[in-house]
């Protein structure tokens, strides 16, 4: 089916302010008039009714914001990752489409930009594909040929005039959930607003991203399990990232699903390996561990790769956050309560004094939570996720809905406050690796892949969590 193109991105303030505007006031207005028509309707019938309107309003209004691009799409798309906790679920299921449903801009448009940004004798070394491999919300990628030695090539191209529109998108955005009546405008939501304005900046920033994936280029070089394109400065400006074309296939593609059990064993150990570097050893972190960020080489002879695209996400962690945040994973693989607990006050996680039932019922929370990187003979995980050789069973786990169903069934919230929005960056990586283990229903023992990180920087994060205490009982 023909990719939905559109002739040029609305890249001014007051045009796409107008945009927002319209599709907000229509959005909100069919709601209000919708729900006013279900107050007739039967006791029964009112709230099935109202849940439907709003998932209507909501696909309305996404529509409209994947017209727009830029911004405000990807503002979206992080509402819809992060936004299960302050969002309605219509519009977050509505919020998820748009990571599918953006649309491409038309080659002319595409064009013009290339040969604004590269000059037309370097775009004139190039052959490059009208027609997109992707389109995302910031920008899309076209395949390249460099005329001179065949080299193939992926330009990366952001839309005209979308890294100058963040600020304004943010402040319009705002309004139009406003006008929608969709979301609540809460305070957790705009901490969350805030974090985005950043992330965004840095995804829009290709010189950087071009510095990270070389730097990553250079830390896997001598790991054969992974490729990292590289980069072609020649081709790349503040707005162009052009790179080496790796060929791949998606982790659900056939070709990958029907490999050998040791072969699924061997790219799942490989990814979580690269996770655990990523925390214990870099401090640099891919923070959207989406599956569209990796590729699976399969290789003839047996050697099979991992293709990592988009260091746009990648983040830099300091110490003072991820140090406590190394210690609560130790503690958590340990089953040690009061190191957990001593992380858990450097992270201010806790508020005030919490009864120690739910300081324990956490703890059991936490060390559920890590089950699939413990030892099996210390700490046995349910005899349905582990086979007679104690590999942990990742396809046949269901740990993320077992660890959520605990965690609601607790009185935790009352007494812990947000954690750092860093700390759930942390959370997600790990979750994202976890979830890659499950789909190539991979068959690992995870402590084999933790224990050569788990001790790395540990006298160090120890005695900065002993200081962050120390320090918050001489300010109290």
């Amino acid at each position: 089916m023909a990719r939905k193109t559109v002739k040029r991105v609305k890249t001014g303030s007051l045009e796409r302010r107008f945009s927002m505007a319209r599709a907000g006031f229509l959005a909100g207005a069919r709601y209000a008039t919708a729900s006013a028509g279900g107050l007739f309707a039967a006791p029964d019938q009112r709230e099935a009714r109202r849940r439907r309107n709003l998932s209507q309003r909501a696909e309305e209004l996404v529509e409209e914001l994947g017209q727009l691009k830029g911004s405000v799409v990807k503002i979206g798309q992080m509402m819809a990752l992060f936004g299960e906790h302050f969002l309605p679920e219509e519009v977050t299921e509505a919020l998820h489409t748009l990571e599918n449903s953006t649309t491409a801009l038309e080659w002319p448009a595409v064009e013009k930009h290339l040969r604004q940004q590269l000059g037309s004798v370097k775009l004139a070394e190039l052959e490059v594909d009208p027609q997109p491999l992707g389109a995302a919300s910031l920008g899309q990628v076209h395949r390249a040929r460099r005329k001179s030695d065949g080299a193939e090539l992926a330009l990366k191209i952001q839309y005209p005039g979308v890294a100058n529109a963040i600020d304004s998108d943010m402040r319009a955005l705002v309004r139009l959930l406003k006008l929608s009546r969709l979301v609540p405008i809460t305070e957790q939501f705009n901490q969350w607003l805030d974090e985005v304005r950043d992330m965004l900046g840095r995804e829009v920033d290709y010189d950087l991203e071009a510095h990270t994936t070389r730097h990553f280029r250079e830390a896997l070089a001598d790991d054969p399990r992974f490729v990292v394109p590289e980069v072609y400065g020649d081709y790349s400006t503040h707005n162009i990232l052009c790179l080496s074309y790796e060929e791949g296939v998606h982790i659900s593609d056939p070709s990958v699903v029907s490999l050998s059990q040791e072969r699924r064993n061997f790219l799942g150990r490989a990814i979580m390996e690269l996770c655990c570097r990523e925390v214990f050893e870099w401090n640099k972190m891919q923070t959207d561990p989406n599956f569209g960020n990796y590729l699976m080489r399969v290789g003839d002879d047996g050697k099979d790769k991992i293709v990592l695209l988009d260091f746009g996400a990648i983040r830099d962690f300091d110490d003072e956050v991820l140090g406590p945040g190394r210690e609560m994973i130790r503690a958590a693989w340990l089953h040690d309560s009061e190191r957990l607990f001593g992380a858990m006050r450097a992270l201010e996680f806790l508020d005030g004094e919490v009864p120690r039932r739910l300081l324990d019922d956490f703890a059991a929370l936490c060390f559920e939570a890590i089950e699939a990187l413990q030892d099996p003979d210390r700490f046995p995980p349910p005899k349905s996720v582990v086979n007679d050789k104690g590999e942990y069973l990742w396809g046949e786990s269901n740990l993320p809905n077992r660890v959520m169903n605990r965690a609601s069934r607790t009185a935790l919230s009352v007494h812990f406050d947000v954690p750092p929005k860093e700390f759930i960056f942390l959370f997600r990586k790990l979750l994202g690796a976890y979830t890659f283990l499950h789909v190539i229903k991979a068959q690992v023992r995870g402590n084999t892949i933790l224990e050569p990180f788990i001790h790395m920087r540990e006298d160090e994060d120890r005695e900065r969590v002993a200081q962050k205490i120390n320090g918050q009982a001489a300010d109290s």
